[in-house]
């Protein structure tokens, strides 16, 4: 995709939003459509699929906030005044600048200069981005390359697998390079040629009166490449929309949410260029009796109910782990949610290993035999010196 295309293209209208979106209604807007127009819920739907590939385009320049910055500021400079490819406007010729009638440089070098720029580098990044800089996906070169977008997915792991780490089958349906062709966008047994236009450069360059630009070649729209024979089931794109399993390796002691970069694993680039990067966001499904530190998340956590007497006499207990199970000693006196730590019983990572931290709560029986009921009177007839209180109640004196 060439700069070309941005201004062409309203990836705002595509995903159904306004041109002042959040990011979170991005989002949100984004994964409503793309579980419409999945191609697992629209199976053999040319158009549904097509439709996906358009809004993942969409959304992979606007979820990022730098390509979506320039993005904004391209179509704000060309769809207005701008008249890009118009009878006398840019890249055709330069015109007084009123809406539809050209380009104006003063308009131009004003939103370049200071407080106006429109990147870090103002107007060198703004030719730049626009004839052979940044793409809307990613770096794109002179000869039409550019790096594969970014992929986001989603990874549910149970509680176990975020402790100790596990690999994990995760199956993705994206954009990838076209099985049929290799990528090359051409039919099988044809082969791409270079665009004479442009020499297999992907840009042409003009003079403007003391200036000289380039801009993409609108014969092979920036590619260096013309296909004579596309491929039929990428259409010439050389990418097509595909499952894959891919396993994901999930490290010891992740973190609900965390996000875990896979390496070249997005969308392929084009032109020869890396492919994008896939991210997955795992969440991690509760355990019904262990959790995590909030202090230090590789320490586990555990509750064991225990009686009063255990508590007041003291007690030997056994306490489960992950692993197997712990003996765990209880000194006469314990009060009621105390903390234990087990050493060597949490999250194990390279060189570091968390602890297990136990807290004791005395469990009270919902009913009494008369028995019971009977020792609890005489135990506290036998205690009634002791006032738990007395120093609360006397503070308030």
């Amino acid at each position: 995709m060439t700069q070309r295309d941005w201004i062409e293209k309203d990836f705002y209208r595509e995903l159904g939003v306004a041109s002042d979106a959040s990011a979170d209604e991005i989002k949100k807007a984004y994964r409503k459509l793309a579980r419409e127009l999945h191609p697992d819920a629209n199976p053999g739907d040319a158009k549904a699929e097509a439709r996906f590939k358009a809004v993942s385009e969409a959304y992979g320049v606007l979820s990022d906030e730098k390509k979506r910055r320039e993005y904004d500021e391209t179509r704000a400079l060309f769809a207005g005044g701008g008249g890009y490819g118009g009878a006398g406007g840019f890249p055709g010729g330069f015109g007084s600048g009123a809406a539809g009638q050209g380009f104006d440089l003063n308009d131009l070098f004003a939103r370049a200069g200071a407080g106006g720029s429109p990147g870090a580098g103002g107007l060198g990044d703004l030719f730049g981005g626009l004839f052979g800089g940044r793409g809307g996906a990613g770096p794109t070169t002179t000869t039409g390359s550019r790096r594969g977008a970014d992929v986001e997915s989603e990874l549910r792991i149970d509680f176990v697998d975020a402790v100790r780490g596990a690999e994990v089958q995760l199956r993705l349906t994206s954009p990838g390079r076209c099985e049929r062709c290799g990528g090359t966008g051409a039919r099988p047994g044809s082969t791409p040629r270079a665009c004479p236009t442009c020499g297999g450069v992907g840009l042409v360059s003009r003079s403007q009166g003391a200036f000289a630009f380039s801009e993409p070649c609108r014969d092979c729209r920036g590619t260096g490449r013309l296909i004579d024979d596309p491929c039929p089931e990428c259409g010439g794109d050389g990418v097509s929309t595909r499952t894959r399993t891919i396993t994901v390796r999930i490290p010891a002691g992740v973190a609900d949410g965390q996000q875990i970069r896979l390496k070249g694993q997005g969308e392929p680039g084009r032109g020869g260029a890396p492919a994008g990067d896939l991210y997955v966001k795992v969440h991690v499904t509760p355990h019904r009796l262990f959790g995590r530190s909030e202090r230090n998340p590789d320490d586990l956590t555990l509750t064991v109910p225990v009686t009063f007497p255990e508590l007041a006499l003291g007690s030997t207990v056994t306490v489960p782990t992950l692993d197997s199970t712990v003996s765990l000693r209880i000194p006469p006196g314990t009060a009621s949610g105390r903390t234990f730590r087990v050493r060597g019983r949490g999250v194990q990572r390279k060189g570091k290993t968390g602890d297990l931290l136990v807290t004791v709560e005395v469990a009270v029986p919902s009913r009494l035999s008369d028995e019971a009921t009977a020792a609890l009177q005489a135990y506290a007839e036998a205690t009634k010196e002791f006032d738990p209180r007395a120093d609360l109640l006397g503070g308030v004196r």
